[in-house]
Order: C-alpha cells, then sequence, then structure tokens
C-alpha cells in the first residue's frame, strides 16, 4: 500500500521507523532538538493527529497493529531506531482535543542521523523540498530554486521547526486512529 505524506523525502526518511510503517500519515510534526554540543543531543518529535489511509479494514488491522503494537509497545522498535542512530528514550500516544497524537524521544551521537541535518562551519542546517511547507521554526529559512533550508548559528542549543505533514482536505480519505486508542 501506498505511503502518504507531502512534506518533503527528507523529512520521509526521518520518519519512516516513526511513523509511516503502514498507510500512516499525520497533519503536522514538530521537532526540538536540544544539542549538548554541535553534534549530540536529544530530539523531542511530535506528529498530530495520526490517520490511517487504510481502504479495507485488513488495511485498517495492520495500521493499528504497526502503530499500537510496534511502534508503541515493541522492542524491535527500540533495536530497529539503534540501527539508525537514535536512542528511544520515551514513546507516547495521547489525545489531544479528540485527535491522536504521537511522541517520541531520542537521543543522538551524530548530528547527521536527525533528519538529515548536517552542522558546518558554525551553522547547523536543514535542507527541504522548495514545496515544504515549514508552518513554524526558531530558524532562519532560506529559499532558493532548488531547495528551502532552515539554518541555526553556533548559538543555539534548541533547534526548532513544525512542519506541515497532510493538510486532510479531503477528510472521508483519511480514517482518525483516536477511536482506537486505549490508553
Amino acid at each position: 500500500m501506498k505511503k502518504i505524506i507531502s512534506i518533503t523525502s527528507l523529512t520521509a526518511i526521518l520518519l519512516l521507523p516513526m511513523l509511516l510503517n503502514g498507510c500512516l500519515t499525520f497533519h503536522k510534526v514538530s521537532y526540538v532538538v536540544k544539542l549538548e554540543n554541535p553534534n549530540e543531543g536529544t530530539v523531542l518529535l511530535t506528529a498530530y493527529d495520526i490517520r490511517s489511509t487504510a481502504t479495507t479494514k485488513k488495511e485498517l488491522d495492520e495500521d493499528k497493529n504497526n502503530l499500537f503494537n510496534y511502534m508503541l509497545k515493541s522492542s524491535k522498535f527500540i533495536k530497529d531506531e539503534e540501527g539508525q542512530g537514535k536512542e528511544i528514550v520515551s514513546r507516547k500516544l495521547f489525545l489531544e482535543n479528540g485527535q491522536l497524537v504521537g511522541q517520541g524521544e531520542y537521543k543522538f551521537t551524530d548530528i547527521n542521523n536527525v533528519e538529515g541535518m548536517k552542522y558546518e562551519s558554525g551553522f547547523h542546517y536543514l535542507n527541504l523540498q522548495p514545496d515544504d511547507s515549514v508552518i513554524a521554526t526558531n530558524g532562519t529559512i532560506i529559499k532558493s530554486n532548488g531547495y528551502k533550508r532552515i539554518m541555526w548559528d553556533s548559538t543555539y542549543t534548541e533547534l526548532k521547526f513544525t512542519m506541515l505533514g497532510n493538510p486532510f482536505t479531503i477528510k472521508s480519505k483519511f480514517k482518525s486512529l483516536a477511536p482506537y486508542f486505549k490508553p
């Protein structure tokens, strides 16, 4: 089944292990990267309004299993993330205004393992596709013909950005997973 997401392929790569192990999508995603030094720190990732693109009961059951069992509870998920250079500190799901929200925190020892971010010449940066929608950031957005870049100088110890995932303009196409969440 096709994975649905309307943010950059770079960001999609980072979210694959966290949210896209099926046909899961979300409205927006935010990151708070707390740096201990230029290459090490922690990331708090929050995905808002998690939904499924499933069109059959079997697909919906697979999505629920991937989210509620694999990502939220399994030790296999922890090991899979370790292979990506991410040490999972916490993971949880909760309801906010009737919508399902997923949150994960992980440690990293190489900034390149954080959504493809880079650190060079005293600047952290994240390259995005030109059409990616950055909702908020504490960095500076620079646009060019081929890409969009968020930059932070070395005085920042906390790098923040929020991006639009899926605007859900066709509401009936996406099934909210909130009703299936049992805290």
